[in-house]
């Protein structure tokens, strides 16, 4: 039973991917700190944090499911700023792969979670 967000997997994976993001940038030049490190750091946190928000306004369900909207632009938001790494260089081909399988997943997950969301009142 889903007692709050913490319980959702979707959750769970995305914020291990914007962990996974953060750790992976601390290799990234200096120069990028408030450009691109910024940017890839931001949106990728931000898939998390729109699922964890509309959580707290489940209770209106078309708020909620506007939340994972936003968590779902994040995640491509997410994948352009990784196509700008590996173009850069900062990144090897596997890290760019590793990546955007796990976005694409976790756009999956969020689009499944939208369709079948339904709020029941109590």
């Amino acid at each position: 039973m889903i007692k709050s967000y913490n319980d959702l997997k979707v959750y769970k994976r995305s914020f291990k991917l914007a962990m996974d993001i953060f750790h992976m940038t601390r290799e990234f030049p200096k120069e990028e700190q408030y450009s691109l490190t910024s940017q890839i750091i931001r949106s990728s946190r931000s898939i998390s944090a729109n699922i964890s928000e509309g959580w707290s306004k489940r209770a209106y369900e078309l708020v909620f499911k506007q939340h994972l909207i936003n968590a779902l632009g994040s995640c491509s938001e997410t994948e352009t700023w990784i196509a700008f790494a590996k173009e850069c260089h900062y990144i090897d081909n596997d890290t760019y792969n590793h990546f955007i399988c796990e976005l694409k997943e976790i756009g999956k997950m969020l689009i499944k979670l939208h369709k079948n969301w339904i709020t029941h009142e109590k």
